[in-house]
C-alpha cells in the first residue's frame, strides 16, 4: 500500500455517484480516456469491475453498491481535514463555483441581487443557476447541487431548510378585461376561462379545490410551464391567470398591461425555502461565501422544524429578506409553479 494514490478515492466517489465514465470525467475536468484509465486502475486496486455494462449505460456491481456510501463519507472527511476551520477561512479568497437549483421565476427576480450580495464578500465565487425539472433530493445528497430554492416537499429528511419568504396567489387579467369592470365574486371569477402554470402539466390546483368547496368550478383552457408564461398568455388574451403576488414585483414593463386582483376564495399560502444537505452546512467555503442564503450554524433549521417561523428563519409575509454584509434587506422575489 506504499504507492496508494488518494486521488483514486475521489475518482471512485464520482464514478459511483455518476455511474458514467463520461459524466465523472466532466465533473472532474478530465478527458473520458483519462477517466477510463482511472477506472482501470480502480478495478485493479479493488479486484472488482465496479461498473459493468447494462444496455447503453453502466451499473454498479454489488461490491460497488456496498462501498459507495462509505467511499463518499471518506472523501468528505478527507476534504474536511484539508479545509480551514469555519472561523479562519477568508471569503475574499474562495475560488469555486456554487450550483443553485431554482426555477425561472427565482432567477428572473433574484439572480442579480444575490450575485451582488455574494460578490461583495466573496468576489471570486461563481454561481451556476441550474434548472429544476423535478423535486429530487438526489443532486443535493450527491453534491451535484449546493442549494435548492423552491416550495419544499417531502424528499429527504436529512436536508436542512431555511424559510425565505411567504407569498399568496392572486389573479391576473389584461387591463380592460370584463372581469375587472365590477366586484369580483367567486361566481364571476369561475365563469371566466383560465390559464395556469404547472411543471407537471396539471389542470387543477388549490383554487379549484376552494371553488369546489362552495359548489363552483372553473374552466382551465391552457396549462403552461411557468408563471411568466401564464402572464404572457393573460396579457394577450381574455384568459385569467393565477400567479404568486410577487410576480408583480419584477421590473417588467409588460406588467403595466396587466392588473392583479385578490382571489374571491382562500388558498393556502406559498412558502418558499432554501434547502441544502448537512455536508454543505459543515463546509467552510459554504458558510463563508453563502451567508445570505444559509445560517452559519450547521445544525440549525432541520426540516422537521421549518414548517413555520422559528429560530433561524428570516422570512416574513411576501418578503424575502437577504442580509448583505451591512445587514440590509435586499429583495422580494417570485415563487415556483407547482
Amino acid at each position: 500500500m506504499a504507492d496508494l494514490d488518494m486521488n483514486l478515492l475521489a475518482a471512485l466517489d464520482v464514478l459511483l455517484t455518476q455511474s458514467s465514465v463520461t459524466g465523472a470525467a466532466r465533473k472532474l475536468g478530465l478527458s473520458p480516456s483519462a477517466m477510463s484509465r482511472t477506472l482501470t486502475r480502480l478495478r485493479a486496486a479493488t479486484g472488482d469491475p465496479l461498473l459493468v455494462r447494462a444496455g447503453r449505460g453502466l451499473v454498479p456491481t454489488p461490491r460497488a453498491m456496498a462501498i459507495r456510501d462509505r467511499v463518499h463519507d471518506l472523501v468528505r472527511d478527507v476534504r474536511a481535514v484539508l479545509e480551514p476551520v469555519p472561523g479562519e477561512i477568508d471569503a475574499m479568497v474562495i475560488d469555486r463555483t456554487f450550483t443553485i437549483r431554482a426555477g425561472e421565476g427565482f432567477v428572473e427576480a433574484f439572480a442579480a441581487p444575490v450575485v451582488n450580495a455574494i460578490a461583495s464578500r466573496a468576489p471570486r465565487v461563481r454561481l451556476r443557476f441550474a434548472p429544476k425539472p423535478a423535486k429530487d433530493a438526489g443532486p443535493l445528497r450527491d453534491g451535484e447541487v449546493d442549494m435548492e430554492i423552491g416550495v419544499a416537499e417531502p424528499s429527504g429528511p436529512e436536508l436542512r431548510m431555511r424559510l425565505l419568504f411567504r407569498d399568496r396567489f392572486v389573479g391576473a387579467a389584461r387591463t380592460g378585461h370584463p372581469l375587472l369592470a365590477d366586484a369580483i365574486s367567486a361566481e364571476r371569477y369561475a365563469a371566466c376561462r383560465h390559464v395556469v402554470a404547472s411543471r407537471r402539466g396539471t389542470f387543477t390546483g388549490p383554487v379549484d379545490a376552494a371553488l369546489a368547496a362552495i359548489g363552483l368550478g372553473r374552466e382551465t383552457m391552457v396549462v403552461v410551464p411557468g408563471f411568466s408564461d401564464a402572464l404572457t398568455v393573460a396579457r394577450r388574451s381574455d384568459l385569467v391567470a393565477l400567479v404568486p403576488s410577487s410576480c408583480f414585483r419584477v421590473a417588467d414593463p409588460a406588467l403595466a398591461e396587466l392588473s392583479a386582483f385578490e382571489l374571491p376564495v382562500t388558498t393556502p399560502e406559498i412558502v418558499v425555502s432554501a434547502l441544502w444537505h448537512p455536508r454543505a452546512a459543515w463546509s467552510p467555503p459554504h458558510s463563508a461565501a453563502l451567508p445570505p442564503l444559509m445560517p452559519h450554524t450547521p445544525g440549525s433549521c432541520p426540516r422537521t422544524r421549518c414548517a413555520g417561523s422559528g429560530p433561524g428563519h428570516t422570512g416574513s409575509a411576501q418578503q424575502l429578506m437577504f442580509s448583505s454584509p451591512s445587514g440590509e434587506s435586499l429583495i422580494g422575489l417570485a415563487a415556483k409553479p407547482a
